[in-house]
């Protein structure tokens, strides 16, 4: 088991709404916001060791994160949790990453999934402390919003970053 001392909260900078899924689960060239974020960090060179591949999501060769949270609240894993990150440079021997899909406004849905797994961890390395991507590497801004903020305000949705689809607005 590793020692974890962070859990890192991302973004996955991609347009509000924007499911990241791709045709119907009968189509051939169907994909799942995991597999699409997995061709982004292949595209950038990230790769998963084979043995970690045999163990978990042998079909995604480069996800650099623990934990994708899809637009509708259902959580997705990437990498296994003793496998080591790919999700911010000098931290990932000891940090855990989540990668909220969207750029800015997350879905409620995505808001109490997100309080539900981050409390799921801190149950297993409750000395892990949660923090924003951009905490981490001042070039960065992911997640979008501060993460110090929601944790003070009880882990609720941040008014300003609450995306309220129409119904059936969700690409």
């Amino acid at each position: 088991m590793r020692k974890i001392e962070r859990i890192v909260i991302h973004c996955s900078d991609s347009p509000n709404g924007r499911t990241l899924f791709t045709g119907k689960p009968s189509d051939r060239n169907y994909t799942t916001p995991v597999m699409e974020i997995d061709s982004w960090h292949k595209a950038r060179g990230f790769k998963r060791l084979p043995n970690w591949r045999s163990r978990q999501n042998p079909g995604l060769s480069a996800i650099g994160y623990h934990y994708v949270v899809y637009t509708h609240g259902m959580v997705e894993t990437g990498r296994h949790i003793d496998e080591v990150g790919a999700h911010v440079e000098g931290y990932n021997a000891t940090s855990i990453g989540i990668c909220l899909v969207g750029r800015d406004q997350f879905t409620i849905e995505q808001w109490n999934a997100l309080k539900q797994l981050v409390e799921r961890i801190q149950s297993v390395y409750p000395q892990a402390i949660v923090i924003g991507h951009g905490s981490l590497n001042k070039q960065k801004t992911c997640p979008n919003f501060d993460v110090a903020a929601w944790l003070k305000a009880g882990r609720l949705p941040l008014a300003n970053r609450i995306y309220n689809p129409a119904p059936g607005a969700l690409a």
